[in-house]
């Protein structure tokens, strides 16, 4: 077998070393995030990349915008031509004008060999009803993109209350699942106290442990979607996986009972939803005014002015004429027959329109939908919450008591079993109320556009 040199060891080392450390120059490094709900909420208005998409809409229209009022300003423009001609025209002509035998023709060449033309030109819109209608509109379709990047923003912001509170809540579940299984390892060292001096069978502690691996194997589940539940959460607020996310708030049942059901003030235009369909209105009203404009005649003026020489040679520097070459013209169009396509125009701009003002009253009856089917479940959600908590601790004093019975040789490994399942199926069904608890909410808050 061939031995490695030293010397060879060596070098793999540094190249090794080296490698490692070019690897960790370029991988970026990971930061920590200890974020309230509020900062988690306006890193997700900064990062994520539905909202900084829409905001990026925003900014396109605005540069639509401005391309459009362009053309309602003068256009100038500067224009040069050079012209060699390689072979100049011929024309016949009567011989006798020079002299020749009438009825007879000389080939004469006009022209010079070469032209140069230069010039200024200026366009400008006098008068033209759907420009005119397009720069009032300007603003309102500002506003109309505006309102899309809230919309979206909304839809964020309820989905990182949803999964931030959730997570927040999933600590009491990890709380519950240890506290059950250091009762059920003081059980287990407690029974197996008993069997060793005979007041319990094997079987009884064989019962607890088996009951013990499956609490160990909840919370190693949990544990897991609990780790999911933080992936998912960076994914929405636009964090890196490779960051570390800490979450710093709390969450009480008074906290997510308190001032939610006295929002009686609502009107539609708290919905964001609700301005942004009102806005759509307001486009499609521009739509019809453009084409009904479109059948008003169009002014325009325009004007140019160019220099013109025109040489033998190639010598438009030196000295020679330059002619002047200018006018202005002022052009109106009057539209007389267009094949009804105008008329096509309107007619459909109106049914355009009539189909969001239906949306918009429709939207109006979903929102209504909206906020009775939140009130509801959010009342269901508060007393299931409270009964399942006043449940879970009526279980737990349960099985407190059943467990002192069976230390005192009073009571069967079955009752302490069964006491045992009934609190963690109580605690299992609080844990769930709680969830439904906190989505009842925010579904309310959105419905009612308040969150």
């Amino acid at each position: 077998m061939k031995e490695w040199k030293p010397a060879k060891w060596g070098l793999m080392i540094l190249v090794m070393v080296c490698s490692a450390s070019v690897q960790a120059q370029q991988t970026p490094q990971a930061e920590i995030h200890a974020f309230s709900l509020q900062q988690a909420l306006d890193y997700a208005k900064q990062n994520n990349m539905q909202v900084k998409n829409a905001l990026l809409d925003i900014q396109i229209q605005e540069q639509t915008n401005r391309e459009f009022t362009g053309a309602a300003y003068p256009q100038i423009s500067a224009s040069g031509s050079l012209v060699y001609n390689a072979k100049l025209p011929v024309s016949l002509v009567p011989a006798e004008f020079f002299g020749g035998q009438p009825g007879t023709f000389e080939k004469l060449a006009f022209g010079v060999k070469w032209g140069a033309t230069g010039g200024i030109s200026l366009n400008q819109i006098v008068f033209d009803g759907q420009v005119f209608v397009g720069l009032q509109a300007r603003k309102t379709l500002v506003q109309f993109q505006e309102k899309y990047a809230e919309v979206t923003e909304e839809i964020i912001r309820a989905n990182v209350y949803k999964v931030y509170y959730q997570l927040v809540a999933s600590k009491t579940q990890i709380e519950l699942l240890d506290a059950n299984i250091a009762l059920l390892d003081k059980l287990q060292h407690d029974t197996r106290v008993m069997q060793e001096n005979g007041f319990a069978e094997k079987l009884d502690l064989d019962k607890i442990i088996v009951q013990l691996a499956n609490l160990h194997t909840e919370k190693v589940g949990a544990l897991n979607q609990i780790r999911n539940g933080y992936l998912g959460l960076k994914v929405l607020i636009g964090m890196p996986v490779r960051d570390s996310l800490l979450l710093t708030d709390t969450l009480s049942d008074e906290k997510i009972k308190s001032g939610v059901l006295e929002i009686d003030d609502f009107n539609y235009e708290q919905r964001k939803d609700y301005q942004y369909a009102n806005l759509g209105i307001a486009l499609g009203e521009y739509d019809i005014r453009r084409y009904k404009l479109s059948k008003l005649p169009t002014l325009a003026l325009n004007g140019y002015y160019n220099k013109n020489a025109q040489r033998n040679k190639f010598d438009f520097l030196g000295d020679g004429d330059w002619f002047d070459i200018s006018a202005i013209t002022l052009q109106l169009n009057i539209p007389i027959f267009t094949g009804f396509s105008a008329n096509a125009r309107i007619a459909k701009a109106k049914l355009a329109l009539q189909q969001s003002i239906n949306q918009r009253d429709a939207l109006k009856i979903n929102i209504d939908n909206e906020i009775e089917t939140a009130r509801n479940n959010f009342n269901t959600a508060i007393t299931t919450l409270d009964y399942q908590k006043e449940n879970m601790q009526l279980a737990e004093t349960v099985f407190q008591q059943t467990k002192k019975k069976f230390e005192a040789g009073m009571g069967s490994n079955t009752e302490i079993t069964q006491a045992q399942t009934d609190m963690k199926a109580a605690q299992t069904n609080y844990i769930n109320a709680l969830y439904s608890a906190i989505i009842a909410r925010v579904d309310y808050e959105k419905a009612t556009g308040k969150l």
